[in-house]
């Protein structure tokens, strides 16, 4: 077991502030030394008038290089009332846009807004206006509006499949989605998430379980050895709910060593499980 993977398996399923801390020391030093060659090629891209509705791009060789690349958009996560997609001042959540980018993609990594000032279906609504303005502006940058591809963890992953759930015309924007370790529906409202989704009576209305057990949209369905069991629950009722309804299991990766955080933090790192995974499939659909 490597020390990395170590210091994972004494963190447990914890969550909190310092877990962030820890996990992101892990992964520091390389991310920090990835981030130091890759500048973003646009910064607070507004794709709405709020000041979250911000995102930006990362991609590598001139923009004028042909042929357009596959674009990705990454949702971070912060328990719907934080985050930042970093950049310049911070490479965490910048960092999938700079894999992306460092493997022949567009990245583009974006804010959202957050509760408890913007309650459901915000997040999801973000989601749709940034696809929305990633369809009418990638070009510009040298991405393929006709291929964009998501991935989002924790509550961007439930941004995601809320998108999944608010567009009916999804599967006709976007190529596919990465889910990494969401809440979809399988399991009873958290009391802290009512920041975001009001009250218990109108949870099970609100979460995207029908449309992600309905979607013919490829996903790619993640967990974490060391999540916390609410999502490794979720995982499960949706892999098992998508076979009863498909006849098959989506693509799905099971992250050994890695817990809530460090899943999507170690994305461009030596680590290359669950990153070859994602790039495998995206060749598949994009």
């Amino acid at each position: 077991m490597s020390s990395i993977s170590a210091a994972i398996a004494q963190l447990g399923h914890a969550l909190g502030p310092q877990v962030v801390a820890q996990c992101r020391s892990l992964f520091g030093a390389e991310q920090e030394q990835i981030a130091q060659a890759l500048a973003p090629v646009a910064v607070d891209c507004a794709y709405g008038p709020d000041p979250r509705q911000r995102l930006d791009l990362y991609r590598e060789g001139p923009i004028s290089e042909a042929p357009l690349k596959p674009v990705v958009l990454f949702v971070h996560g912060g328990g719907f009332v934080l985050g930042d997609k970093g950049g310049q001042s911070g490479w965490a959540n910048a960092h999938v846009g700079r894999w992306a980018a460092m493997n022949g993609m567009l990245g583009a990594v974006m804010n959202y807004r957050l509760a408890p000032a913007h309650m459901w279906p915000s997040g999801a609504e973000d989601v749709a206006a940034a696809v929305d303005w990633l369809r009418a502006n990638s070009t510009r940058f040298g991405g393929d509006s006709q291929r964009i591809l998501l991935v989002g963890t924790s509550a961007g992953s439930v941004h995601l499949a809320g998108f999944v759930k608010l567009r009916g015309n999804h599967a006709s924007l976007v190529r596919g989605a990465v889910l990494l370790s969401g809440l979809y529906g399988y399991t009873s409202l958290d009391e802290r998430d009512e920041l975001y989704y009001g009250p218990e009576a109108a949870y099970a209305q609100r979460m995207p379980r029908e449309a992600l057990a309905a979607t013919d949209l490829p996903l790619l369905i993640a967990c974490a050895q060391f999540d916390p069991p609410r999502f490794q629950a979720e995982w499960a009722g949706l892999l098992q709910e998508r076979l009863e309804r498909h006849g098959r299991l989506p693509r799905n990766h099971y992250a050994s060593a890695h817990n809530h955080y460090s899943l999507a933090m170690h994305i461009g790192t030596s680590d290359r499980r669950l990153a070859d995974e994602m790039l495998a499939f995206f060749a598949d659909i994009a």
